[in-house]
């Protein structure tokens, strides 16, 4: 249990209500509780005043939730379709896991941790709701309704490795009337692959483009979180002419609730940005609707490891995922580990009960493993001997060889009977 401080005195303030408003001594518990905010601590801060800082929290949520209980609740509430009437505390639990609904609910995927058979059923019945039959009809819970309106304008698009330069540059010189709009991958998915940002910018100018003909959009949605603390990786930054960074929160932070950050510079928003009279507030954002617990874990997970903390947790990634790559090379099986990556690239296992036991994402002849915190050279290692099992099955009587992944890795790093000669 965690240990949670005696408040004192002064801090056990009585919900005072005047005219639908928060007393002066609610005020002061905001101001309190914002001069504690400021993440400073290198070294993370501690438990015991992590507990302190979300008590205060907690004591000002009930303060304000004790003032929409009373009679003058009408000019808080009134004017939003909200439910404050549910209690899920069954569900607490499930804050022990990392759910994610990767890709058509109605296929599943090779992540195990999901929960499509829930989501399945939850568009069943809006399904029958609104009239259509089951084979009528394509849908998944999103982040928000606007993200619903958003998908009916979806156009497809295809998601490469790093970037061409040498492509780009053609394709800049014989558009150069119009202004070119570019998508960085900080960290590609499959291959953990990182654009190079400098030579891009580089390309850009050699070709005539100014500044102001060019916007970057820097993708980092792992990566954006690790190479910050790798004194040798390439520097992300907005010193450099780029637009954008996002980044996703649920993945090396390990935030329960996907969910993301993205800064860009305020000079591109605020001609963007609307009066919205409904929420009293001006709003730019995509989905309208945003998550409220989503910032609150972030922060709690920041503020609790620190930069020295989130720097180790990087190192640690990588270094694993020097051990799997060595280990997967040693035993013969063809595998890539890109440069500040913690995705170890190898020949796609040919059984799909094994592919799905271990959750790997698979594309083609290659499958990859992304070692996080959570994956420990113990359990490399159990995965490079069931996999090293499983091979002596597949290729026993040769029916089966070792897939060729010359195409997607290089040949250097393939093992199969061609190129099969691995420095």
């Amino acid at each position: 249990m965690a240990f949670i401080p005696r408040t004192r005195d002064t801090e056990l303030l009585s919900p005072v209500v005047s005219n639908g408003h928060i007393s002066t001594k609610e005020d002061k518990l905001q101001i309190d509780i914002e001069e504690i905010l400021p993440i400073t601590e290198c070294n993370g801060e501690t438990q015991p005043k992590l507990d302190s800082i979300i008590s205060h929290y907690i004591q000002r949520l009930n303060k304000l939730n004790a003032v929409r209980n009373t009679n003058d609740r009408v000019s808080w509430t009134s004017g939003y379709p909200e439910n404050q009437n549910f209690n899920y505390g069954t569900l607490a639990p499930l804050l022990n896991f990392h759910l994610n609904n990767a890709g058509d609910p109605f296929q599943g995927c090779s992540f195990s941790l999901n929960s499509t058979s829930f989501e399945v059923c939850l568009l069943d019945w809006f399904a029958n709701l609104w009239e259509i039959e089951k084979n009528q009809y394509w849908g998944y819970v999103t982040t928000g309704g606007t993200e619903g309106n958003l998908h009916g304008i979806l156009v497809s698009s295809s998601d490469s490795g790093e970037i061409n330069c040498d492509e780009l540059k053609t394709l800049l010189l014989a558009h150069k009337d119009k202004p070119a709009i570019i998508n960085l991958n900080i960290g590609t998915t499959m291959k953990g692959g990182v654009d190079d940002l400098d030579l891009v910018i580089e390309v850009l100018k050699e070709c005539g483009f100014a500044h102001d003909r060019f916007y970057i959009h820097c993708d980092g949605a792992l990566f954006g979180m690790m190479l910050p603390f790798i004194k040798e990786a390439p520097k992300i930054t907005f010193k450099k002419p780029i637009g954008s960074i996002a980044i996703s929160g649920h993945k090396f932070l390990g935030c329960p609730i996907p969910c993301g950050i993205v800064i860009t510079r305020s000079q591109y928003m605020n001609a963007l940005s609307r009066d919205v009279e409904y929420i009293a507030s001006r709003d730019v954002t995509i989905t309208g609707s945003r998550s409220g617990h989503a910032p609150i874990f972030l922060w709690y997970a920041i503020k609790r490891k620190g930069f020295v903390g989130l720097q180790n947790e990087v190192q640690n990634c990588i270094m694993n995922a020097c051990h799997l790559q060595h280990r997967l090379r040693d035993a013969g099986i063809g595998a890539m580990l890109n440069k500040f990556s913690n995705i170890v690239v190898f020949e796609r296992p040919l059984d799909e009960d094994f592919i799905r036991k271990w959750s790997l994402a698979c594309m083609g002849n290659i499958a990859h493993v992304v070692v996080m915190q959570h994956v420990t050279t113990e359990i490399l290692d159990s995965f490079v001997s069931e996999f090293l099992q499983k091979r002596s099955i597949w290729f026993q009587d040769g029916r089966f060889l070792p897939l060729c992944i010359a195409d997607d890795v290089g040949s250097r790093h393939c093992a199969c009977s061609r190129h099969n000669s691995m420095s």
